[in-house]
């Protein structure tokens, strides 16, 4: 691809990110409320996380949809939920590590919550059954369009071998036709929103 169209398809991803995160963003905390909890719902009704012991979820910001009514319903089965952390020595890389109700979480460099790094809480992919994996937007063939930091198209690039089922997890309004796509994006082959899961073939 030469470097003329690779700035355009870029700059169009960039668009599609503001465009959406102002959609998400423009929610009524009435609206966000009601989207976590039909969420929830609906994800623990979905067979792989009703089958799943270690589930990987993230903690929301910046307008995404409240993941905490789902964790506390994951909770509530006695399963065990884990959160990304920043690698400390691997940029761009994510640990996971056990988030239970007494963990105290702290902000990192960009200011998302996380729990502090503790080797006795890590879990490696391998173990995962179920990652929940945030989004900007997705689109009609599964594709997903993150914050632009690749930390996720990092930890999903082998997500097969290690064996665990990445679910992106989003709003209604972020889903589009088609996003403008890059050598280092890995589709999703399963979305919930509040009202729908999608599914793709792997």
């Amino acid at each position: 691809m030469s470097a003329p169209s690779l700035v355009l398809r870029q700059d169009i991803r960039q668009d599609i990110r503001q465009h959406v995160r102002h959609l998400r963003r423009a929610l009524s905390g009435e609206q966000q409320h009601a989207a976590a909890e039909q969420l929830a719902q609906h994800a623990i009704n979905f067979a792989p996380l009703a089958d799943a012991n270690n589930v990987a979820l993230f903690l929301s910001v910046d307008g995404e949809i409240n993941t905490r009514p789902l964790i506390a319903r994951l909770w509530q089965q006695n399963k065990r939920v884990y959160l990304p952390v920043l690698h400390p020595f691997a940029a761009g890389h994510l640990l996971f590590l056990r988030y239970t109700p007494e963990t105290q979480l702290i902000q990192n460099k960009l200011r998302i919550p996380e729990p502090p790094l503790d080797i006795r809480h890590l879990i490696t992919l391998d173990e995962l059954d179920v990652m929940m994996v945030p989004l900007v937007a997705f689109d009609r063939a599964g594709q997903r369009l993150g914050m632009g930091g690749g930390f996720y198209d990092r930890t999903l690039q082998n997500w097969k071998q290690h064996g665990f089922l990445p679910v992106g997890i989003a709003h209604d309004c972020q889903r589009v036709d088609a996003l403008p796509t890059a050598a280092w994006d890995i589709p999703l082959p399963a979305v919930l929103t509040p009202s729908k899961l999608w599914l793709w073939d792997e």
